[in-house]
């Protein structure tokens, strides 16, 4: 998962959301489990590497315990890429908690001449999708931090598994400051599992200003085109 970033204006897997400084999200003390956006995993690394497969493009990622979905490519994930549309062929996309880069590295491979700003806080994660860029030759991807991220960006197209399990509040922090920084007109493609509250975040977007589509429902999940709007 990744937290707002200011002001609006040998081998396992994972897909989008990380975690990060933000109230609420550090990672519980003692022996409790951590979560994949801590931002330093505790838990020992076990790399894999994992295959993700779409209709025009198949990378294998380099993937490691302590990041969203260590084993596989997530379900979400992979319906998020198949059903949503090619992205803009240049300007600034974002992967919005990127993980170890699935949704990063195939936005890469679609628009060669854009440059995808990978996001994070979980810094195992951003190693890895730094790692799988490079050794799949994809320079235009760029993982940063997401105070990182100047100011002055403005995205052409956002894509994010949003991190659901962070809690009703951080979530919606987290995307209301993110989905400001959409260009006019431009869109952002968001799944989330019915059962985990895509449809009540629709609600709650579609009631902060922003127009949301239902653009498919796949296994449980909810893909949505959320466009550019001006929240109230």
């Amino acid at each position: 998962m990744v937290v707002p970033a200011g002001p609006p204006g040998a081998l396992r897997s994972g897909s989008s959301p990380g975690g990060g400084p933000q109230p609420g999200l550090a990672t519980r003390p003692g022996p409790a489990p951590e979560h994949y956006f801590s931002p330093e995993p505790a838990i020992a690394s076990e790399p894999a590497l994992v295959e993700l497969r779409l209709p025009d493009v198949e990378l294998t990622l380099l993937a490691d315990r302590g990041v969203f979905s260590s084993r596989r490519v997530d379900p979400g994930t992979l319906a998020l890429l198949k059903e949503s549309p090619a992205p803009p062929p240049e300007g600034n996309l974002l992967d919005l908690g990127c993980g170890y880069g699935p949704i990063a590295c195939a936005l890469a491979a679609r628009a060669p001449a854009a440059t995808v700003w990978a996001i994070e806080v979980n810094s195992r994660a951003l190693q890895l999708t730094a790692a799988n860029a490079k050794r799949l030759g994809l320079a235009n991807v760029r993982p940063a931090a997401p105070e990182e991220v100047p100011e002055a960006v403005r995205f052409a197209a956002i894509w994010s598994n949003p991190p659901v399990r962070v809690g009703k509040s951080a979530l919606h922090s987290l995307l209301a400051t993110w989905l400001a920084r959409l260009a006019g007109g431009a869109s952002a493609w968001l799944v989330v599992n019915r059962h985990l509250g895509g449809d009540s975040l629709a609600q709650w977007l579609a009631s902060e200003g922003w127009a949301v589509r239902r653009a498919a429902s796949k296994s449980g999940y909810r893909v949505l085109e959320v466009t550019y709007g001006v929240p109230r």
